[in-house]
């Protein structure tokens, strides 16, 4: 069943919107996937990117914002039932193929955008310098690091992310996209955008900000490391390059 997008207003159904394309437009302008005649809705005020069974909400840089469950949202994977106001309007997501899962542990991989992924990777391009955050080498948890600090790595290197705890300990996430998208959504979540001088982990969701090797990142992107250790959403994965490991 293809999800979908319930428009309505003072709780009013207006119309269903199926999201049976990768890209949904939302916006004040008749253009517009989903047209939404209403001053405080932006011309482009909103886009919707489906991949498979999975959609991700993104804010068009719009005047008045875009709120989902009731907080403000910039980047948002869509969840069964979620609820996105825009305007006075009220848009619900409906994916009946999503399975609930309250499971903390549970990492999440999400096919990367294209869009998304041009944005991120420019976001990454300029900060490629030497990492200044170290783990706790003392840490039973934390590995030891004998990187070169200032080395830049070849986008040719093939790099994973491990599970280090949890139900999945041990699976491995081969990073061969130039986005991949990590974490639970509504919870934390995380990107790492492949580029040509290495591999970038940006916070994308979630109150609180992912942990590097123990530390919190903020919401610039951070070049990482052979054996850098990521937890995000209450799983603790391992980054390293394949022909580097040990």
């Amino acid at each position: 069943m293809t999800a979908k997008l319930i428009l309505s207003l003072n709780g009013t159904v207006l119309k269903e919107y199926p999201l049976n394309k990768e890209r949904i437009s939302i916006g004040r302008k008749p253009t517009n996937d989903i047209a939404i005649d209403n001053l405080a809705v932006s011309g482009e005020h909103a886009l919707v990117e489906t991949f498979q069974s999975d959609s991700f909400l993104e804010d068009l840089n719009s005047t008045n914002g875009v709120i989902v469950n009731g907080v403000e949202i910039k980047r948002h994977f869509l969840q069964h039932n979620d609820v996105i106001e825009i305007g006075r309007h009220t848009l619900v997501y409906i994916n009946e193929q999503q399975v609930p899962s309250n499971n903390m542990e549970k990492t999440v991989l999400v096919r990367s955008s294209p869009r998304m992924a041009k944005a991120m990777a420019e976001e990454s391009a300029d900060v490629a310098s030497p990492r200044t955050m170290r783990g706790d080498e003392g840490s039973a948890s934390a590995p030891q690091f004998q990187h070169n600090e200032t080395q830049l790595v070849s986008v040719q290197q093939s790099a994973v992310v491990q599970v280090l705890n949890g139900p999945r300990f041990g699976k491995k996430l081969p990073l061969t996209k130039t986005l991949t998208t990590l974490g639970k959504p509504g919870v934390q979540v995380a990107v790492i955008a492949r580029r040509p001088h290495g591999f970038f982990i940006t916070h994308v969701e979630g109150e609180k900000f992912p942990l590097l090797n123990g530390q919190s990142l903020n919401d610039q992107p951070h070049l990482l490391h052979d054996h850098d250790v990521i937890e995000l959403a209450g799983v603790k994965m391992e980054f390293y390059f394949e022909d580097g490991e040990a």
